[in-house]
């Protein structure tokens, strides 16, 4: 088949959908399908020994991408943001990948008329007036696709209560583990100092960073632990501020974000993984990818059971998961970690990714294709 991703989010960006689109996107070529991915102008330089194309055109504006991808010719469409559900509306074979915070307030304003870059003012009326035309765009167009992947069984359930015109051609495809991650050497556990870690952008409060610092200053009397944050943002600066206040400075580092090698690394020498986050009107933790990286490195994770979180981790098992996102309720569940009183065993938390693979979410995806196209 010939397929085209339309993902505005893609490498050398990070992230979890920048992740999920690349390795969609190299499963299907991998498979032997014709695949092209059209995403934003990067300066990452060109992507070498990949099974599919990019063409790094989108302008993020519905009026330009139209006319960017009209002439185009693909079997398949498939968005990998729901901002851009607008191909449904040009096309009906157009699959759409909703992740969570896409779909509840869609931050892509692909249906501004960009007053302030044409006519020099009205900024602020052009954000507040394109914000809502992008939301009524998404709103028209998700009814028309052929059919919508979702990252998690609770994706499926909100997006099917705010998108009741949508059920019926919703199902969840699910998240995958690279293989390159089983395959990393792991080292021996190093004796000593407990070490701790969370890989997310540092942007985004609900990822709660804050109180698992709060929570770390509560134990660091009477445990020994090193904790590594692998990330940056807009928040960093405040997270740093807050380490110093509770005094974690020689506790805590702040890495900024690092190449994939070094990231391997952090993983496989962590011995606990947190990410705690919590849900709100506008965000939440669609799956968590991150999870399960963590998992495939032997690494168990603490995560709270919000949101699909609560499928990317099995409790006790590959992880520890909580029922609020507290200070405090973060501070018990590490010190039962650092206590021993509950441990885990790497080849569990293995065992555990190894149940998502990216061959399965992409033959989800290849059945529906095929459905549309006969």
């Amino acid at each position: 088949m010939k397929i085209a991703i339309v993902s505005p989010e893609f490498p050398p960006e990070r992230g979890g959908i920048q992740t999920y689109s690349y390795e969609f996107a190299r499963e299907l070529g991998c498979h032997g399908h014709d695949v092209t991915v059209f995403t934003r102008a990067h300066d990452g330089g060109e992507m070498k020994g990949t099974p599919f194309h990019v063409e790094p055109v989108l302008q993020l504006r519905r009026r330009t991408d139209r006319g960017i991808l009209r002439d185009q010719s693909f079997d398949v469409w498939h968005a990998m943001n729901a901002a851009y559900s607008w191909l449904a509306l040009e096309n009906p074979r157009t699959f759409v990948t909703v992740h969570g915070n896409d779909f509840l307030l869609p931050y892509f304003p692909v249906e501004r008329f960009d007053f302030a870059t044409r006519l020099g003012f009205g900024a602020r009326l052009d954000c507040w007036i394109g914000d809502r035309l992008t939301s009524a765009l998404v709103q028209r167009a998700l009814p028309r696709a052929a059919h919508i992947f979702t990252n998690s069984r609770y994706t499926e359930k909100r997006f099917c209560e705010t998108n009741p015109s949508c059920r019926g051609k919703t199902s969840a495809a699910m998240v995958g583990v690279s293989e390159e991650y089983f395959a990393l050497p792991r080292p021996p556990r190093r004796a000593g100092v407990t070490r701790l870690v969370t890989v997310c952008r540092l942007a985004e409060p609900h990822k709660n960073v804050d109180l698992v610092l709060r929570a770390l200053a509560q134990l660091q009397g009477e445990h020994e632990f090193h904790y590594t944050v692998i990330g940056d943002g807009h928040l960093r600066p405040e997270y740093e501020r807050l380490t110093a206040e509770l005094n974690l400075g020689s506790r805590v580092t702040f890495t900024g974000f690092l190449d994939r090698q070094k990231l391997h690394e952090h993983l496989l020498d962590s011995e606990l993984f947190i990410l705690p986050t919590s849900e709100t009107p506008i965000a939440y933790e669609g799956f968590g990818l991150v999870y399960l990286e963590a998992n495939a490195c032997g690494c168990p994770v603490l995560a709270a059971r919000i949101g699909g979180a609560a499928e990317a981790v099995e409790d006790k098992v590959s992880g520890i998961l909580i029922d609020t996102v507290t200070a405090e309720s973060i501070a018990a569940a590490l010190l039962r970690f650092l206590t021993g009183a509950i441990r885990f065993a790497p080849e569990a938390c293995i065992t555990f990714a190894r149940h998502f693979s990216w061959a399965r979410v992409v033959g989800h995806c290849v059945t529906h294709y095929e459905k549309s196209i006969g």
